[in-house]
């Protein structure tokens, strides 16, 4: 169970990662140690997942994503297997989810550098993939993406 120190940790380093520990623990309120020990601790109980960097794809010639959309006739294990194989296999897909009550079984978001290279990789995609139905949507804005958990569930005193 978290407490209100561990939740105003996870406040703090979910915004930014690479603050030195003593800076951590200087806005939490406790010293470093039990500040140590109490990520340390987040981290081995899977609360913590990763500790990252976020990169700016626009920066690095990754100025197009893509929402492609498919839809399945079955869902067998040996599909879900090689579906899971596939998107694993493929740095481009950042995001894939499985959806319930639309027309579309699951959901990839796609990077590209261009509308030429997202043409080349759903190319692949569609020589690797047993799907039924396979539509695309070019994102034209990005207004909005956070990787910043909301954490209001959690009474902070």
């Amino acid at each position: 169970m978290l407490d209100d120190i561990d939740i105003k940790i996870l406040n703090v380093v979910q915004k930014n990662a690479g603050l030195p520990l003593s800076e951590i623990s200087k806005r939490v309120g406790v010293s470093p140690t039990p500040c140590w020990n109490r990520i340390k601790k987040m981290e081995e109980v899977g609360v913590i997942s990763a500790r990252t960097i976020v990169l700016n794809r626009k920066a690095i010639n990754l100025s197009i994503v893509v929402f492609l959309s498919i839809r399945v006739s079955h869902h067998s294990k040996d599909w879900i297997d090689r579906f899971q194989n596939i998107i694993n296999k493929y740095d481009e897909i950042i995001e894939t989810h499985r959806l319930t009550g639309s027309d579309t079984d699951y959901m990839l978001k796609i990077v590209a550098p261009s509308i030429e290279e997202y043409d080349n990789f759903q190319q692949k995609l569609i020589g690797e993939l047993e799907f039924t139905k396979m539509s695309s949507s070019i994102s034209l804005q990005e207004m909005k993406n956070s990787h910043i958990l909301p954490l209001d569930q959690f009474k902070i005193s």
